[in-house]
């Protein structure tokens, strides 16, 4: 088809819009092949009661047979739109409907010229009101090409207006006036329509062709965090060696120092390398709840050490920026039964909130019994938040005006993280807040009791804790661990700590130096090896040498068959980069037992 054959408005259609206007035209077919042959037939009845109706009869029963005609056209039309594409419909179809629509007008015609002249004002009257009738209903019909309705309207309606002078011979002053502003206001109409119905499909296709690209693009921001979620997975291992290595060789040092004004930098360098940790520990997580990976099942958290953990990374930051960030003493029995993962990263997400949107003053972590709950809240003293805007708060994307004002750099994800880790947890949040004032975030958690099997460890990081040096130990290691930045790292701390260490990067070398008489009280081994053994199954095997001894697995990585399989056997496994502080109580604790 030539562009000069589609009417305005056809070319913001593409073939499969225009295909369904089609679709719809020829939908009227079956209709018309019983209809329109009995009102031919009714027609030349009347006609034949006061003349010669040979003519008349020839037309009804032209217009049965075209209505036959057409009926096996539409059935082989049917069975090209299931296997055709739109566009090739169009171009079989679209010449074929042209051609009928100016026939079918001309059928329309033929009446009034057969009966020129002949018929009585009473059926040129009827027929007139027929045809009228019948081009109405084709005007209130979209079709694909507005020039196909023109064809019909003026070899129908139009050529049906010239004659009124002859069938009319004593009224066509007043009849042929009524029918010409019929006529127009009949095409006037019939083009609404179809610019009406053309509009609704160009909307259907925008809305079609839009969801078609918010699929894409919500399918390509899935890909991108995929593979992002897949590389952090993929690399934590490689990316976590030099921050396990680098806190041991800072312990080491701090263990020889003598000189005590060299102990404050130390700490600000321990406490540097516990901000990287806690910021790995904090990206990975993150990065598992968004790739939807099935967390861990809820297990009594003691919140005293988790919540010192928290302070413990924003605590330079704070600093930095003038603040006060406070932890109010934690009751002793405040243990909740929750995810720790999902708990640690809501926490984070509100602290870190918190602190962006408070310029003077501070912030505030509290934790209050709420009946049977915990409620963990979290005040500043920042921009707060109106009332109107409060419902509004956790959801994503969402950044009031006094905020944007603050800090630019966000992007409104902070604390619907908060609300999608408290679904997760089957926990309630919510905040009081008054504007210009401070807010009062807030977290309730269901109580529990302490878990017999939780390990109490604190990851307190006070400045006491972060200058002060551990004690010596007493007791005998097997490391197990093929790197060798990380295997002077041991060796560094633990000679530090006094501890008896050996250390193997195979099963073999492992093997060998418990057959020269080694006793460890301790065996820790690494996942990954490069020999390609599995850590955990060198750690079951020197396990049953020495059931004596007691024994954890150290990685990088967190969601490895054998990682798990390990934990559901009862052994312990610590993440790289190891917390120094807790190493060296578990060490203790098992040289003491």
């Amino acid at each position: 088809m030539m562009m000069g054959d589609i009417a305005p408005g056809d070319t913001e259609l593409s073939p499969a819009g225009r295909a369904t206007l089609m679709r719809l035209n020829f939908s009227r077919i079956p209709a018309s092949v019983y209809l329109v042959p009995v009102i031919a037939l009714s027609l030349a009845w009347l006609y034949a009661q006061q003349n010669d109706a040979a003519l008349m009869w020839a037309w009804a029963a032209f217009q049965a047979v075209f209505a036959v005609y057409l009926r096996g056209r539409h059935a082989q039309y049917s069975r090209d739109i299931l296997q055709l594409s739109d566009a090739e419909v169009l171009h079989q179809w679209m010449p074929f409907a042209r051609k009928i629509s100016a026939v079918y007008g001309l059928s329309l015609f033929a009446p009034s010229l057969i009966s020129l002249g002949k018929a009585p004002f009473e059926f040129q009257i009827l027929l007139l009101l027929v045809v009228a009738a019948i081009t109405i209903n084709n005007a209130a019909y979209h079709t694909p090409s507005f020039d196909m309705f023109t064809r019909f309207f003026v070899a129908g309606w139009c050529l049906t207006v010239l004659l009124i002078y002859w069938n009319f011979p004593a009224h066509w002053m007043y009849v042929l006036p009524i029918s010409v502003v019929f006529g127009l206001g009949v095409y006037r109409q019939a083009r609404v329509a179809y610019r009406f119905y053309t509009m609704l499909m160009v909307l259907e296709e925008r809305s079609i062709k839009m969801a078609a690209d918010y699929k894409k693009a919500k399918e390509q921001a899935e890909e991108a965090l995929s593979a992002k979620n897949m590389f952090l997975t993929t690399a934590s291992h490689d990316l976590r060696q030099p921050v396990h290595a680098m806190g041991m060789l800072i312990e080491a040092v701090m263990q020889r120092n003598e000189q005590p004004n060299l102990m404050p930098l130390l700490g600000d360098i321990k406490s540097s390398v516990q901000s990287v940790n806690l910021m790995f520990n904090s990206l990975l997580d993150l990065s598992k709840i968004e790739s939807g990976q099935p967390s861990g099942q809820p297990k009594p958290v003691h919140l005293e050490p988790m919540l010192h953990t928290v302070c413990a990374m924003f605590r330079d930051e704070a600093l930095r920026r003038g603040l006060q960030l406070r932890l109010r003493p934690c009751p002793v029995d405040a243990w909740v039964c929750v995810d720790a993962l999902l708990l640690r990263q809501a926490l984070q997400n509100l602290v870190q909130n918190a602190l962006r949107y408070t310029q003077a003053g501070g912030v505030l972590i509290a934790v209050r019994k709420r009946g049977d709950d915990w409620q963990i809240q979290v005040w500043d003293t920042g921009v707060g938040v109106s009332d109107e805007e409060q419902d509004q708060i956790y959801t994503p994307f969402y950044r009031n005006e006094n905020a944007w004002r603050i800090d630019s750099a966000g992007h409104g994800l902070g604390l619907s993280v908060v609300a999608r880790c408290a679904d997760l947890m089957g926990a309630n949040y919510g905040l009081a807040s008054r504007l210009g004032k401070g807010s009062r975030f807030w977290l309730q958690l269901p109580a529990a009791s302490p878990g017999s099997a939780t390990l109490l460890l604190s990851t307190a990081a006070t400045s006491d804790t972060l200058n002060a040096t551990l004690r010596p130990l007493r007791g005998s290691c097997l490391i197990v661990e093929d790197d060798p930045q990380v295997i002077s790292a041991w060796q560094a701390m633990l000679h530090a700590w006094q501890v008896d260490a050996r250390f193997a990067s195979n099963s073999q070398e492992a093997m060998q130096a418990l057959d020269e008489g080694f006793k460890p009280n301790a065996i820790l081994c690494d996942q990954r090896l490069r020999s390609g053994e599995s850590g955990f199954e060198i750690l079951r095997a020197l396990m049953e040498r020495c059931p004596q001894a007691s024994g954890a697995m150290v990685s990088g990585e967190f969601s490895s068959p054998e990682l798990i399989e390990a934990q559901n056997d009862g052994y312990l496994v610590l993440h790289k980069p190891v917390d120094v502080a807790i190493l060296h109580e578990l060490l203790a604790r098992w040289f003491e037992a």
